[in-house]
């Protein structure tokens, strides 16, 4: 696939995603990355658009250039979207009460402690649909539970149960902060999404580097 292929191919895609109106996004595309212009109008589009450019093969890597913009809405204070932030973490069951939230400039900043990393996941899922986001930093921190050696067991085992997965071809290591290291070669950024996405799901697991190589 050629890169005016590529930029045709995720036009497409940023159509067919319902929560991102594409009317105002522009794409780009050189040597498989995809560059994402433009501006939406809440911060929960921006995160639709980066994700629908991500789905599409041959994409090898998105620049974020989109801005988020509200002009047919009143600016929201900061002390407005902290409070409305941490009312909807509250009623998140999933998400542990010791996440602290941060707003300047319509920009927010999760940080706190959590156990798993879907907890952290879900808590910047619950802020970025917030009226009058622009952005939001995640530095919450998983608390580690197992060893090394533990979590790179689990992280194999869970690769080999994937079918959209080959395990054979990609390497685990784990360093002594409970860093995942992911080597290897995938076909496309779906598969890679997913090989992360196991890595993800071992207890303890503090943060991944992602060196597989698509293609």
């Amino acid at each position: 696939m050629n890169d005016l292929q590529l930029r045709q191919a995720v036009i497409a895609e940023l159509e067919f995603e319902p929560v991102a109106d594409a009317a105002h996004i522009g794409v780009a595309a050189e040597k498989g990355v995809v560059t994402l212009s433009g501006h939406v109008s809440r911060y929960a589009e921006k995160v639709a658009a980066i994700a629908a450019a991500r789905r599409v093969k041959g994409v090898r890597g998105v620049a974020d250039e989109i801005e988020v913009r509200s002009p047919f809405e009143k600016s929201t204070s900061d002390d407005e979207i902290a409070k409305r932030a941490i009312n909807v973490l509250e009623w998140d069951t999933l998400v542990p009460n010791e996440i602290q939230v941060t707003v300047r400039d319509g920009w927010l900043t999760l940080t706190g402690i959590a156990d798993w990393y879907y907890q952290k996941v879900t808590a910047e899922e619950d802020v970025h649909r917030l009226t009058g986001v622009r952005g939001v930093t995640n530095n919450i921190e998983i608390k580690p539970r197992a060893h090394a050696g533990d979590i790179k067991r689990k992280i194999e085992e869970a690769l080999k149960r994937r079918a959209s997965t080959e395990a054979r071809s990609i390497h685990v290591s784990v360093t002594d902060r409970n860093r995942i290291v992911l080597e290897g070669k995938v076909n496309n950024w779906a598969e890679a999404a997913e090989v992360e996405k196991a890595a993800w799901s071992a207890p303890g697991v503090k943060a991944i580097e992602d060196r597989l190589s698509v293609g």
